[in-house]
């Protein structure tokens, strides 16, 4: 579990966050892990009321991805409702694994 040093907002997210959770996702390009955690993300973010998928390409967002200590993509921040990071992970998550950690922004 990473904590941000800040809260993250809509502005340097490029989206409304979620009223319960928000569902941050590193990508890049030629990323084949990128492409099924952006369907995994984008159908949890689908059933589950009050939480976003955002998807932001690292390469076009390299401030941020160095403030966050992104190395590798995917990457993905569990956001609770006020934009704090409760949970990290790197890789493509099963979504049962998603699911799971949303636990933590509650």
């Amino acid at each position: 579990m990473t904590e941000a040093v800040r809260e993250l907002g809509a502005e340097e997210l490029g989206g409304e966050l979620g009223t319960v959770a928000t569902l941050v996702q590193f990508s890049s390009a030629f990323c084949q892990p990128c492409r099924a955690t952006r369907r995994i993300l984008s159908d949890v973010a689908e059933v589950v009321p009050g939480v976003r998928h955002i998807e932001i390409d690292a390469e076009a967002h390299l401030d941020l991805v160095r403030e966050l200590a992104v190395e590798r993509t995917p990457t993905v921040l569990v956001l609770d409702r006020d934009g704090r990071v409760v949970r990290r992970a790197e890789g493509q998550p099963r979504k049962h694994e998603v699911i799971a950690a949303l636990g933590t922004a509650l």
